[in-house]
């Protein structure tokens, strides 16, 4: 079993949540939009370097390719580096790549180009989730992830937009400028705003696994990317070379006390289905965001550009849903908003693609609206859901796992579907169908198609549902009932189930009765869902006071000082405060099915005398060092 990675501990910077979001969003955006604004330049880019559409197309496959492989490699990186070094080095290969292809003469100049760029998206939207989970209050994480997936729907639709209105003026060079200029902006505003707010673990990395993963991930989606439009038998040989080197990394990282992606995140199933549902969304809307104008250009002959207008107002749309969605997820959860997400893409991508050859653009903008609104209800949302599923140490895993299926979604959206839909085509054209008909069939089944990913997402959708209505796990007899469905396991047999603990509303005054009830020098804050969101101590309270009172040294000063009136009102006033405001929410937890050995190293190299046991997200027990201590003592004596 892999080992829980330990925590650095540090002092927790002094952070705008805000500010830090508008950074991580601005990288989010800016990620997103390069993925697809030098594909506009393609034409003129094969006729200034003379080259042909299968070599110009390597500027995208090389790209997705390079991006993909740096997602994995971004949750070392940010358990490695400093938070506001890591970023700006990272935005700087979005501007060196920039410069690099603006000035060049010759098309491998632009591929190297294009590929630094790539090395620098593929991690960018790793550290910007990142950053978003750790500045995040709690009880707005679905606000903040909305506004990060408004910003990654947001760039890959403005920049086709933005990239039409700089090439009537200028030439493709001054794409690049351009994205450089941006890069710079975003660079600049890391290095002014961003604070070092990641807790280092100084993992080591397993060059082995970087390579094992590399391999799978280049051979799966080079394989996807190709298997419509190139020979039929490398691409699938290159998808089993992939799922081969897939199946040798997951094997390692088991076996590694410090893997390069921690897999125990999949064993969440709350998250494995999270991660799911925001695949299936994403495949449907890259799909769509292709194929509806693919068909308006070759086919209605409508021009690039009016096609991009035409779809925008829906961008827009979504824009507005996400943060309002994520909202709505910070007070009732993600029950509603994912089925209903899924089923306006199923309705919508079906209407859309069987009234697409006949409405008028008004109709087909209204139509597609839905469409693209229905992925904003799901995308931040099931991010939310996911991700708050797991122990803070686990999301930066949570969080690549979940981009490396945001680039098999992507290929797999563009590729497999737009595949399907020349497939199609081809068939109804050979079968004596005009042209334009021949087309529209494939549009046709395009949109059935991805009608038919969203009712899976739908019934998965449900599920989720179902998991956010099921009982809390709740501290003495059904915690006790908990831990013994854990069959086998060690830690849940040693662990304390009759746990107390608090919420986010209860006052220090309130606290403090109860450590003095029980005995008890500290608990964990939970949420309405029973998930650990922080721990106050007695010394927080300690601590509290003694940075307001210099005359505060010790307990007894509550004795000495009991007749100071600015003592007492300064007292008063901090029994009054909510626990959230002085306890920490860095906490280190451990899974329940975590092996004895482990959990002794977490406690240990934490300095931790006690911490959190989890299961499916939830707390059912806690652990303390002297329960390991007494359970070891006594099997060594046994055995004597």
């Amino acid at each position: 079993m892999s080992s829980t990675p330990s925590v650095t501990k540090q002092q927790k910077p002094t952070v705008n949540p805000k500010t830090a979001l508008i950074v991580a969003a601005f990288a989010a955006f800016l990620a997103t939009f390069n993925e697809t604004f030098l594909n506009v330049g393609f034409a003129p880019i094969m006729a200034d370097l003379n080259v042909d559409v299968s070599t110009v197309q390597w500027l995208a496959t090389a790209y997705m390719l390079g991006a993909a492989v740096m997602v994995p490699v971004s949750a070392f990186a940010y358990r490695s580096f400093p938070t506001r070094p890591l970023f700006c080095a990272t935005t700087a290969l979005l501007v060196v790549g920039s410069v690099v292809g603006a000035l060049a003469t010759d098309f491998t100049v632009l591929l190297i180009g294009r590929i630094i760029q790539a090395r620098g998206t593929g991690m960018l939207i790793p550290i910007g989730m990142n950053i978003t989970l750790e500045v995040a209050p709690r009880e707005k994480l679905g606000s903040y992830m909305g506004i990060m997936g408004a910003m990654t729907t947001l760039g890959p639709s403005s920049s086709v937009i933005l990239a039409g209105v700089i090439l009537a003026f200028a030439n493709w060079h001054m794409l690049l400028w351009v994205f450089g200029g941006l890069s710079l902006l975003c660079f600049l505003s890391g290095v002014i705003l961003l604070r070092d707010i990641a807790y280092l673990t100084h993992p080591q990395l397993d060059a082995l696994s970087v390579a094992f993963i590399g391999i799978a991930l280049i051979g799966v989606l080079y394989g996807i990317s190709t298997i419509f439009v190139a020979d039929i038998v490398i691409a699938v040989g290159s998808i089993v070379v992939g799922v081969i080197f897939g199946v040798l990394f997951v094997r390692r990282q088991g076996k590694l006390e410090e893997p390069l992606i921690n897999l125990r995140p999949l064993r969440v199933p709350a998250f494995a289905i999270g991660t799911i549902v925001n695949m299936l969304s994403l495949i449907a809307i890259f799909a769509m965001n292709i194929i509806v104008p693919t068909y308006m250009q070759s086919v209605l002959g409508t021009e690039p550009l009016v096609a991009s207008l035409i779809l925008f107002p829906a961008i827009l749309c979504s824009c507005v849903a996400s943060p309002i969605a994520g909202r709505i997820y910070d007070r009732h959860g993600a029950g509603v908003l994912l089925p209903l997400g899924f089923a306006c893409i199923a309705v919508f991508s079906v209407a859309t693609a069987a009234f697409i050859a006949t409405a008028s653009p008004v109709v087909l903008a209204i139509l597609y609206i839905p469409v693209i609104c229905g992925s904003a209800l799901i995308i931040g949302p099931v991010q939310s859901f996911a991700l708050s599923r797991l122990a803070p140490q686990e999301n930066p895993h949570g969080v690549t796992i979940m981009s490396t299926g945001f680039q098999v979604a992507g290929c797999i959206g563009s590729s497999v579907f737009t595949g399907v839909y020349a497939l199609v085509g081809a068939m109804a054209a050979a079968g004596g169908a005009a042209a334009a008909q021949a087309a529209t069939d494939g549009m046709l089944a395009t949109g059935i198609m991805v009608g038919v990913f969203a009712v899976v997402g739908f019934c998965l959708a449900l599920w989720i549902r179902a998991q956010g209505k099921r009982p809390v796990v709740a501290v003495g007899a059904s915690a006790h009932e908990a831990a013994e469905t854990e069959q086998g396991t060690t830690l849940a047999s040693i662990m304390k189930t009759d746990v107390y603990t608090v919420n986010l509303a209860t006052t220090v005054a309130e606290a403090l009765e109860l450590f003095a009830a029980k005995g008890v020098s500290g608990v964990p804050i939970v949420d309405d869902d029973y998930r650990v969101v922080g721990f106050v101590s007695d010394g927080d309270v300690m601590s509290s006071l003694a940075d307001q009172i210099p005359a505060f040294k010790t307990a007894w000063s509550f004795m000495v000082e009991r007749e100071n009136a600015d003592f007492d009102t300064t007292v008063r006033e901090t029994l009054a405060l909510p626990v959230s405001a002085i306890g920490t929410d860095r906490v280190i937890t451990v899974n329940v099915d975590d092996d004895l050995g482990e959990v002794a190293r977490v406690l240990a190299e934490n300095h931790l005398k006690k911490a959190p046991v989890l299961s499916d997200g939830h707390m059912v027990g806690i652990i303390n060092r002297s329960n390991i201590t007494h359970y070891a003592i006594d099997r060594y004596l046994s055995k004597k």
